[in-house]
């Protein structure tokens, strides 16, 4: 699939989440969508990135959005992670990575001189229609949450 732009239509995915449900982007549809990839539970960037969203999360759905975090990880692991750092927000477990992939955000990385493919930290911002309205790709964690935040009270 092409990599998503801004303007167009996300395509509807289901996941397993954190809450014991399977959660489907089409169910949020009247409501902004912030959606953020990150690659691993546990790791000093991603729990730093989920606990400024945690501590957004109010402002967040004052402005009628909601906050879906995706990471390649289990559902045990999310349970954790969200226990640990007290997220108010389901994590969706994208094992296989194809949504991960939909989004283009499954790419090659390289750490230490070693080469994987994982996650490219990115979040999207989803408007009510289920168009994509912004998007940032290889965040860096520092001011991102606010960048987010700032760009859905528009």
């Amino acid at each position: 699939m092409n990599e998503l732009s801004i303007g167009q239509e996300v395509p509807d995915f289901t996941l397993p989440a954190s809450n014991g449900h399977e959660i489907s982007l089409s169910h949020y549809r009247g409501q902004k969508v912030i959606l953020y990839f990150y690659p691993k539970n546990m790791t000093p960037a991603c729990t730093q990135e989920a606990c400024e969203f945690r501590d957004a999360h109010d402002q967040i759905t004052a402005r009628g959005a909601v906050v879906l975090g995706i990471s390649p990880d289990g559902l045990a692991s999310h349970a954790k992670f969200i226990a640990k750092n007290e997220l108010p927000f389901p994590l969706l477990a994208d094992e296989d990575h194809q949504v991960s992939e939909r989004f283009g955000v499954w790419q090659l990385k390289k750490l230490y001189g070693k080469e994987f493919m994982g996650i490219v930290r990115s979040t999207f911002l989803i408007d009510e229609r289920g168009i994509l309205v912004e998007e940032w790709r290889k965040v860096r964690v520092k001011g991102h949450v606010a960048a987010a935040l700032e760009e859905i009270g528009k």
